[in-house]
Parts: structure tokens; C-alpha cells; sequence
């Protein structure tokens, strides 16, 4: 007997048992041939209950001609400054907006446009209100305690 045969047989013997040890651990008894044969006589103080077939993925607004609306990003990851109001950068995506900007690890951004950032939470808000595409311009201040204007245009996440 080929190889391939004896593994393909081990692979039915495993199953079958993996479906008696799951028979058995419900109440349902099953054959020593294999699983329970449907129509067949149940013994007594067993309930026998039909499978349910499992549910589709739901899916979310895929249906044809309708689109999500793109969200802005500058590709950043950020949290609550430590010393002070902004936002800390303690990751920056390559490639990404930000990267291309020139925001570096490290940076804490103070103001995205005309908001003013105190927070990670802020940055996220000003984020959502700027318009993917348009230049916006951000105040930072390096990790070397020199402050910058750089020009920024926030990406699309669709």
C-alpha cells in the first residue's frame, strides 16, 4: 500500500474517532463502525437533536453600489504626551503620510491645521475633520526640543 493511502487512512480513523469522543461527551451514543446513522433507533434518556447549519458571514456594506466614505490618516501611531500637551508619536508608518511629511518617532504634535492637539485623542479627532487629500499643516516639536512646521496631506482608509 502506497504511503499516501495509509496516511489517508489514519486520517479517517482519527476523525472517526474525534466524532465518537464528541457523540460520547454529548449523550448521544454512536456505533463502534462510526457515527450515529441518521433514522436509526436512539436509546433511551438520549435526545437526538438535528444539526443546524452554521450562519453565513454577515456581511457589512458590500452590497453593489454602496461604498464606505474614506477616512482620513496621517499614518501614525500616538499617546498622551508625557510632559505637557500634544500628542507623543511612538510610531510612524512607512510608507504613510506622515513618513512622507517627514514626522519621526519621537516628534509630539502640538496643532494639525488651526486645532490645537492635547492629546492622542484630540490628534484623532483633528485627524477625522481634515479632508483626505488637502494639505494640512502641523506644528511639531522634536524629541531635540526644536519646533517645526511641516505640510502634511492625510491619506485615504477605505
Amino acid at each position: 500500500m502506497s504511503k499516501l493511502a495509509d496516511m489517508q487512512k489514519q486520517a479517517q480513523k482519527q476523525a472517526q474517532g474525534q466524532a465518537q469522543g464528541d457523540a460520547k461527551g454529548k449523550g448521544a451514543q454512536a456505533p463502534p463502525g462510526g457515527p450515529a446513522v441518521p433514522g436509526a433507533p436512539v436509546a433511551p434518556g438520549t435526545a437526538s437533536k438535528p444539526a443546524t447549519p452554521p450562519k453565513p458571514p454577515r456581511k457589512e456594506a458590500d452590497k453593489a453600489g454602496e461604498r464606505t466614505a474614506a477616512r482620513p490618516t496621517l499614518g501614525v501611531e500616538a499617546v498622551d504626551a508625557p510632559k505637557g500637551a500634544g500628542a507623543l508619536l511612538v510610531g510612524v508608518h512607512s510608507p504613510g503620510p506622515g513618513y512622507t511629511a517627514g514626522l519621526v518617532r519621537g516628534d509630539v504634535l502640538l496643532a494639525l491645521g488651526k486645532t490645537r492637539v492635547t492629546s492622542a485623542k484630540a490628534l484623532a479627532a483633528a485627524v477625522a475633520a481634515a479632508a483626505p487629500g488637502r494639505n494640512v499643516t502641523v506644528t511639531v516639536r522634536h524629541a531635540s526640543g526644536g519646533r517645526q512646521l511641516l505640510s502634511v496631506t492625510p491619506g485615504f482608509v477605505t
